[in-house]
């Protein structure tokens, strides 16, 4: 099952009991530049998202992408 970014994202939200008005503000004050929580949920949707903005995302929430080497 693919899960969309959206969609990973407002679960990880959930999880964290964070809304995405909360998380557009953070973003908005680490990257310094306007993010309101529709653009951002549109950006997700779209998947026009760019890594540095997901890498951010996950370290607010509290989590860290790893990459991992699938034929080990």
């Amino acid at each position: 099952m693919e899960l969309e970014a959206r969609e990973l994202i407002k679960s990880l939200l959930a999880q964290r009991g964070k809304t995405m008005k909360q998380l557009a503000q953070e973003l908005s004050v680490r990257l310094n530049r306007k993010y309101l929580p529709d653009s951002l949920s549109h950006k997700l949707r779209r998947g026009s998202i760019s890594y540095n903005e997901m890498l951010i995302i996950f370290d607010i929430l509290g989590y860290k992408l790893v990459f991992e080497d699938k034929t080990s």
